[in-house]
């Protein structure tokens, strides 16, 4: 008998329909904002450097295109590709809980998988993977990962948010690839056994660009660990509760991972969309303030004594930062910077992390007049099921005395209470992603594929994949 999450997680892949139409339905929107960050991540040569087989020439026989490029890969460097592609504006879509993360950096699996494998089936005359099917295997990772996240804080002992990213890839893209339950459980045994990413990366003084790349990796090397179960790897049921060797007394200091709620379409149907700009998204909702505030200090940023930033704990700790910024990597995910922007310029692209618009002294001259300060009250909001708020409140003060209001922001438009608000915002999104990579007759064979929905849904993977 395996410990019982890997038990719960491989029934639930194997066995566990999904009737949620509600779930389908955001899973079709994160699917088409998912491939959009990928397009507009082709504009940065950062990014554009990790692409393509690892051996230059090398040809895969039915092998994977990548969207936006020319590049037809293995199912594993694939995954690697698709992952990156999504994550690395950090505009894909999020969940934020005891640990966060995003769980369509799973996508590089799903995508690599249901592609490669459907192209095989199609030359035996077999029936391809449908748009569907990629739909239903988003909302299991997107489950998997999210719900592993409500108790379980990984970044409390210094481990990356993507060890969940690769758990939840390796058990959907082992179902995906045919496994049994068994060869589930074995996969993703192998995934708990993993040595794991340390959170260096994501923090001062070593902010860099593998938390760009990091999703990627895990998702890719979920593929690897599918296929090599479904070869016949054993796997190590025990491989969590094992005495001083397992996952638990090595990790946890003896303590067990918890699973607080079983496993359904929770995590689909309550995901958080980057819509208006691509900032980490604890910092999303004091951008939205910093923005409303940007007509009344436009023309005063050169009086302004103090920013008086009011968040949550999270916040506090991952991305609030003092000193030197030394990379877009490090902009990104520094709650002042994002607010000196958004009071400066009245709002936030990825341009606003590059070099060139960094050395604008005045953001460091607003950053240092900056007072961070949790509010418990949206501590205790966010982490609350029935809320999930990502309060942030924003007032600046002037040398005259003056002062504007606080503006406070609960939720952000890609939150599920501003659905109804955030869905056109999000197509908009879509829509000039898309214009960032394609020239417009590109432009309506992939919206002609995308804009019907239920056609779309019956798409063969390959199909799209090729349009893309």
């Amino acid at each position: 008998m395996a410990d019982e999450i890997l038990e719960q997680i491989a029934g639930y892949v194997i066995d566990t329909p999904i009737t949620s139409e509600l779930a389908y339905e955001t899973a079709y929107y994160s699917l088409l904002d998912s491939l959009g960050c990928a397009l507009l991540a082709l504009s940065f040569p950062a990014c554009r450097k990790h692409l393509g087989p690892v051996v230059a020439g090398t040809l895969v026989p039915n092998g994977v295109p990548i969207p936006g490029t020319d590049f037809v890969l293995d199912p594993i460097k694939a995954a690697f590709d698709i992952g990156i592609l999504i994550r690395w504006l950090d505009y894909n879509d999020t969940w934020l809980a005891a640990e966060w993360g995003h769980p369509s950096d799973n996508l590089g699996a799903i995508l690599a998988v249901t592609d490669f494998i459907s192209r095989d089936r199609m030359q035996q005359g077999l029936p391809p993977y449908t748009i569907h099917d990629v739909l239903t295997a988003m909302i299991k990772a997107y489950e998997i990962q999210g719900i592993l996240a409500l108790k379980n804080s990984f970044n409390q002992i210094g481990l990356d948010h993507v060890i969940l990213v690769k758990v939840a890839s390796t058990a959907v893209a082992t179902a995906l690839l045919g496994g049994t339950k068994e060869q589930v459980i074995n996969a993703i045994s192998q995934a708990w056994l993993d040595g794991h990413s340390l959170r260096t990366y994501r923090h001062a003084p070593n902010t860099g660009s593998r938390k760009s790349w990091a999703a990627g990796d895990a998702t890719s090397r979920a593929v690897q660990l599918a296929m090599m179960s479904l070869k016949g790897e054993m796997g190590y049921p025990l491989v969590l509760s094992a005495k001083k060797w397992g996952f638990n007394d090595t990790y946890l200091q003896g303590k067990s991972l918890v699973l607080n709620q079983l496993f359904g379409s929770y995590v689909m149907e309550n995901i958080l969309f980057k819509i208006s700009f691509p900032a980490e998204f604890h910092a999303q909702t004091a951008v939205e303030c910093a923005i409303i505030l940007y007509p009344h200090v436009k023309d005063k940023w050169h009086i302004i004594e103090k920013i008086v930033l009011t968040t949550q704990e999270p916040a506090v700790r991952i991305i609030a930062k003092s000193g030197p910024l030394y990379n877009p990597a490090d902009r990104d995910h520094c709650l002042q910077y994002m607010v000196a922007i958004g009071l400066l310029h009245g709002e936030l692209t990825a341009l606003h992390y590059e070099d060139t618009m960094a050395q604008d002294p005045r953001i460091d001259d607003l950053r240092a007049k900056m007072v961070v300060a949790e509010n418990t009250a949206f501590t205790k909001d966010y982490y609350d099921p029935e809320k999930r708020s990502i309060a942030n409140a924003v007032q600046v003060f002037f040398t005259d005395g003056s002062s504007t209001q606080q503006i406070t922001v609960e939720y952000p438009i890609g939150h599920k209470r501003r659905r109804n608000d955030g869905l056109p915002l999000l197509l908009k999104k879509w829509r000039n992603n898309l214009a960032a990579a394609y020239l417009p007759e590109q432009i309506t064979k992939v919206q002609l594929i995308c804009s019907d929905k239920n056609n779309f849904l019956k798409a063969p993977v390959p199909d799209v994949m090729d349009i893309f």
